[in-house]
Order: C-alpha cells, then sequence, then structure tokens
C-alpha cells in the first residue's frame, strides 16, 4: 500500500519543467491566449441551450444560479491556479494529485480526466453536428437522418419529428417549444404506436448492414478530425485558431445582450423574492445544478502548463480571468432572457434563438446559431487538447507506453500520435454513440477531479507548506474546503446510476495500472532502487 501512495517529488516535477530541446513541448502561450483557451472552453452550446431548462427551475433568479454555479468552479478554481504556478507542467489535476496525495490517486484521476475531455470532445462532436444541421436548415439544405445522426439518435429525431406533427395535427392552438406542446409530444412518444414507428423509419430511410439499420454522424466525425489536424500541426497554431473563434463567440453573446436588452421588460424579474424566485432558494440551487455544464472546461488551461512562456504567472490569470469573464457574461445573458419573457414562457430547447424568433428578429436567431456552431468547436479544440496534455505526462511518468503517447514530433512539437489516436477515438465515439448519458459521466468526472484537486491543496500546505507558491489559494482552509463541498453536493446530486458507472470506469483504469502502469512506473523504479520500503514517502 506504501508504494501504492508515493509520490512524485517536487523536485525533479520542477526539474522537468525546466526541459528544452526537440523533445519536448514548446512553450509558446501568453496570458491573452491562455485565457481565450479557457474562455474557448467554457462558452458552448450550455448557454444558449441549458439555460432554458434552469429557468424552469430558478424562474428570473436564474441569475443567481450561474452565480451558485460559478462559485463552485471559483473555489476549485483557486485551488488549481496555485498548483498550476506551483508545478507549471502539462497534466493538470493528474500531476498535482502525483506530488500531493500518491501514485494510485494520480492514476484515478487521470483516468477519470479521460472522461472530462476525451468523451467531453465526442459529446460535443455530436453537438456540433445538430447546431450545423441547423445551419444547414438556414440555407433549405438537408442530410439523411441516417448520416446526420448515430443510428438510435437518428430514430428518435424521426419519431420526434412525426410526434411534433402529431401534436400540431391535433391542437392547432399548440405552440412549438413550449411546454404545452412539449407535454403533448412526449404524450405522443410514450404511446409508442404503430403509426409513429411506421412513419419515423419511412422517414429515417437507413441503409442495412446484414439486416440491421445504419447510422453514421457523418459531421461529428469529419469537425473531430479536422480538430485533430489542427491540434497535430502545432499549439500556437491551435491557440490562434481558438482566439479567432473565441472572439466569434463572445461577440455573439454581447450581441444577444445588446440587442435583447431593448426588448426587456423588468416586469419579468418579478417585483419581490417571490416572484423572482418562484421556487424559492431550492429552485435556484436545482437550476444551478443544471447550468453548471456550462462551466466544464476552465481547468484544461492548466493542462497547457508547458507550453505556457511563463507559466507561474500567467496560468492563475488565465483561470481566474476565464471564469470572471464567462461568468459575467453568462449573467448577463440569464437577465436578458429572463426580462425578454415571462418565465413560464422560455423555450426549453432553444432558449435565446427562440426568444428572438417570437420577436420576429429571424436573422439574429441565425446568428446566434452561428455562435453557438463556433462555441462548440473551440470546445472540442480544448478539450482533445486538455486529453493529450494528460496522457502526455501520464506516458512520461511511466504508466503509459512512453514511446507512443509522449512522442514528440520533430517539427510541429506536439505530440502527434497521442493527438491524433484521441481524435480518431473522439471522433468514431461522436459518429456512432448515442452522448446522452456519456454527457452526465463527463460532468461526474469533472466533479471528482475537482473535489481531488482541493483536498490536494490541503495536503500539501501540511506535508509541504514551506514550498514556494508563487500563487497561494486565498483563506486556505476555508476556500478548498468550499470547493469540496460545493462540488461533492452537485455529484450526490447527479444520481447513483451514474456513480455506478464511474466506479465501473474506475475499476477498469485499475486493471490497466496493475497490468502495466505499476510495472513500468518511473517512481516505482525509483523507489525499488534507492530507498527501503520503509522509507517511502506518503501523505498520511
Amino acid at each position: 500500500m506504501a508504494n501504492l501512495l508515493a509520490r512524485k517529488p517536487l523536485k525533479l516535477l520542477l526539474e522537468e519543467t525546466r526541459e528544452s530541446g526537440e523533445h519536448s513541448l514548446k512553450r509558446t502561450l501568453g496570458v491573452v491566449q491562455l485565457t481565450a483557451l479557457g474562455v474557448g472552453a467554457i462558452i458552448g452550446a450550455g448557454i444558449f441551450v441549458m439555460a432554458g431548462l434552469g429557468a424552469h427551475y430558478a424562474g428570473p433568479g436564474l441569475m443567481l444560479s450561474f452565480v451558485l454555479s460559478g462559485l463552485g468552479c471559483a473555489f476549485a478554481g483557486l485551488c488549481y491556479a496555485e498548483f498550476a504556478a506551483m508545478i507549471p507542467l502539462a497534466g493538470s489535476a493528474y500531476t498535482y494529485a502525483y506530488a500531493t496525495l500518491g501514485e494510485i490517486f494520480a492514476w484515478i484521476i487521470g483516468w477519470d480526466l479521460t472522461l472530462e475531455y476525451a468523451m467531453g470532445a465526442s459529446t460535443v462532436s455530436s453537438g456540433w453536428s445538430n447546431h450545423f444541421i441547423e445551419l444547414l436548415d438556414i440555407f433549405h439544405l438537408k442530410i439523411p437522418l441516417w448520416l446526420a445522426y448515430d443510428h438510435w439518435t437518428a430514430l428518435r429525431t424521426a419519431e420526434s419529428t412525426i410526434a411534433r406533427q402529431m401534436a400540431q395535427a391535433s391542437d392547432a392552438s399548440l405552440v412549438p417549444g413550449t411546454q404545452a406542446f412539449l407535454e403533448k409530444v412526449a404524450s405522443i412518444l410514450s404511446a409508442h404506436s404503430p403509426e409513429l414507428s411506421r412513419q419515423a423509419h419511412d422517414l429515417l430511410s437507413a441503409p442495412q448492414i446484414f439486416g440491421f439499420e445504419f447510422g453514421f454522424n457523418l459531421p461529428a466525425f469529419l469537425i473531430a478530425l479536422a480538430i485533430t489536424a489542427i491540434l497535430v500541426i502545432g499549439i500556437k497554431e491551435s491557440a490562434q485558431f481558438n482566439a479567432t473563434i473565441v472572439i466569434v463567440k463572445v461577440a455573439v453573446v454581447l450581441f444577444v445582450s445588446g440587442l435583447g436588452i431593448k426588448y426587456v421588460n423588468t416586469s419579468n424579474w418579478g417585483s419581490d423574492w417571490a416572484t423572482f424566485a418562484p421556487f424559492g432558494f431550492s429552485g435556484i440551487g436545482a437550476g444551478a445544478a443544471y447550468i453548471f455544464f456550462a462551466y466544464i472546461g476552465f481547468d484544461a488551461v492548466s493542462t497547457t502548463a508547458q507550453e505556457a512562456k511563463n507559466p507561474q504567472r500567467d496560468l492563475p490569470i488565465g483561470i481566474i480571468a476565464s471564469l470572471l469573464i464567462c461568468t459575467t457574461l453568462y449573467i448577463a445573458v440569464a437577465a436578458v432572457l429572463t426580462g425578454m419573457l415571462p418565465w413560464r414562457d422560455v423555450n426549453i430547447e432553444a432558449p435565446i434563438a427562440r426568444a428572438f424568433l417570437d420577436r420576429g428578429l429571424v436573422g439574429a436567431s441565425h446568428i446566434i446559431t452561428v455562435g453557438a456552431l463556433a462555441g462548440l468547436t473551440s470546445v472540442m479544440l480544448v478539450m482533445l487538447l486538455g486529453q493529450t496534455r494528460v496522457l502526455y505526462s501520464m506516458a512520461n511518468d511511466g504508466l503509459l507506453p512512453k514511446r507512443f503517447f509522449a512522442d514528440i514530433h520533430p517539427r510541429f512539437r506536439t505530440p502527434w500520435k497521442n493527438t491524433m489516436l484521441v481524435g480518431a477515438l473522439a471522433a468514431v465515439v461522436g459518429s456512432l454513440t448515442p452522448i446522452d448519458d456519456i454527457g452526465k459521466m463527463v460532468n461526474i468526472g469533472t466533479l471528482l477531479a475537482f473535489v481531488i484537486v482541493c483536498v490536494a491543496v490541503l495536503v500539501l500546505r501540511r506535508t509541504d507548506p514551506a514550498q514556494p507558491r508563487p500563487f497561494r489559494t486565498p483563506w486556505v482552509p476555508l476556500v478548498p474546503v468550499l470547493g469540496v463541498l460545493f462540488n461533492g453536493y452537485m455529484m450526490y446530486k447527479l444520481g447513483w446510476v451514474n456513480w455506478a458507472r464511474l466506479i465501473v470506469w474506475l475499476a477498469i483504469g485499475l486493471v490497466v495500472y496493475f497490468a502495466y502502469g505499476r510495472k513500468h512506473s518511473r517512481v516505482q523504479a525509483a523507489i525499488g532502487t534507492t530507498r527501503p520500503k520503509s522509507e517511502i514517502r506518503t501523505p498520511f
């Protein structure tokens, strides 16, 4: 057990930060680029989609829901910032856990981060495809359903399309997108009538392979490969591409706020607490749990530590600034959305676009679609970037095959083999697999990473208080403890099914660790050759 808790010495970690040459990552990122990576990872479809669902729990109090959810991320972000400045290495929470909690915890968090990054990229690629199809609809271009979604999603989409037609045919007064309309559609779908099934399969018109219908999400597959190619070419080019997209989507969010404020009716915000928060603080808390998905990704900034020019100063700024910028933008959008119309009338499926369409602003809704598409593109880029850097760090420590996962391209100075593998897997998973449940696994994996980093700050403050810290998490132990409580509570709210999936995923990871990682670990090798087991340093 002591071997499993052996820590990677901080001295060795700091030596690795000074490595240079063609076999090391290239330091090209400044504070603006790091902040842009954070904003690029955070602002995605979440703000354009989840706000509608959150409004039906929190009412106009949705603004406070964004504050509450942002606080949970802020507490974790301050802990990330301390480690990112102190240990400016690729690997993020994996590296921090290795230095404080021990190798087994580092492996668990590294394996867990695959849920956040690789599976998250697969989820986002499918969401990107949905918005790309919406963009094509603007130009009256159509892709066959079986080529636009995986088979199961394509069939559900066909059934939903037919159910919508049936709902409108049954009651012409129903307005698409309203709660009453969606409840009618849900009742038709739950009936599973033979006529619904027949029309859905006719609409799908999918080819068959060995007697089974086939579906392949071509847009998701192609965008994942395109992003992978950009990441292979170089971190500087990737950051420039991301910065361009961030400008586009931030401009769209500002456009939404600037134009939407002209149509705000302050009476929609309510006149007292009861009308501002119709379901009380409990409703605001429930809204925060749902819109948490809109914040995922800021921690990916710390995975680029070895590619930052001045990581001790710039990484904390990038992490904290990106959270502050996005929280401010989110609150502004929530205020506009709940002010443009009564919260009960907020569309659940496409809340912001529908609010503008209801005002006859068709062009504005198209701009919002473009903004959502741009948002998802940069989210995918940063997630794939984060995953490859975590695997790079694990391979350098011997926990994964170094010749493959840590092989640096001599020209581009990127972990190219690793990047191509991760991109190909994301492309395949995103094109063939329904991603609803994967998305929930992404969230529980992310929250676990946040909790471990908060705990790691407390541990290292006790075990190595004299270590220089260019940035110090304020108000320790209060901030880390609040980070554990806030994020642990949101993990609890995700339910036992997602806990079971997380446990199964981690169990698979432990099999890989004991079969390969432990036998090839550089830290385990050093312990075996230089020190007796009685002297192994553990955090407890």
